[in-house]
């Protein structure tokens, strides 16, 4: 809820979840970012900003994924995307996608990161759903979670984990910059999809068609 305040102390005792290495983490990203590269501007405390951004609180780099092409496809371009009353396909703005790529990257080492997946690892860290399934009205707040779940177990959480809001199949992480080691994450650059080329926006459609959405012309 966003009204309550973390408490003083973690009572609870968080899970763990390990990525092994040689995971695949896929996100989508500007083209000028390699997909390696963390984000190292911290978001506001209270203004703009994502879900479990760095602030000047608390200032991490940090850097999303999805564990499948879906989970980060559906995270970045599907928000607030509203559906056609007449039952037509939802269009995506050209705008969305420009200077825009989907790029894979493989865990270079094992990495620890808090789950939040289930009640009972929410309750874990005195939360439930609304953690990690609010909107961007109430991202000031999920930060100020985040960075007191950080706090309560440093140094060996290097991210947290949640289902994904948009596809609650797959899974979405971040990844605290300062707790991975340099060279955490190596780009796989043969599979990079750019969305500035027509193979790319094939490739984007045909992912997008199941979930009714299809780029505008």
């Amino acid at each position: 809820m966003p009204n309550y305040r973390p408490p003083d102390t973690m009572t609870g005792t968080p899970g763990k979840a390990v990525f092994a290495r040689g995971t695949l983490l896929y996100r989508v990203h500007g083209s000028h970012r390699a997909a390696r590269d963390f984000n190292p501007r911290p978001a506001h405390c209270l203004y703009g900003g994502g879900r479990f951004d760095g602030t000047s609180c608390d200032p991490y780099g940090y850097l999303y994924a999805g564990l499948t092409p879906a989970a980060a496809v559906c995270e970045t371009l599907l928000r607030s995307l509203p559906f056609d009353p007449s039952g037509g396909p939802r269009l995506l703005p050209r705008a969305a996608v420009e200077g825009r790529r989907l790029s894979t990257g493989r865990l270079a080492a094992d990495i620890t990161a808090v789950p939040l997946l289930s009640a009972q690892e929410l309750a874990a860290v005195h939360q439930d759903s609304w953690l990690v399934h609010t909107e961007s009205h109430d991202y000031a707040y999920t930060r100020d979670w985040a960075h007191w779940i950080r706090r309560h177990t440093a140094p060996w959480a290097q991210g947290l984990v949640w289902s994904s809001k948009r596809e609650p199949a797959d899974r979405t992480v971040v990844l605290f910059g300062d707790r991975c080691p340099d060279g955490t994450l190596h780009t796989v650059e043969e599979d990079a999809v750019d969305f500035s080329t027509a193979d790319g926006r094939e490739w984007l459609n045909s992912l997008l068609q199941p979930y009714y959405v299809q780029l505008a012309p």
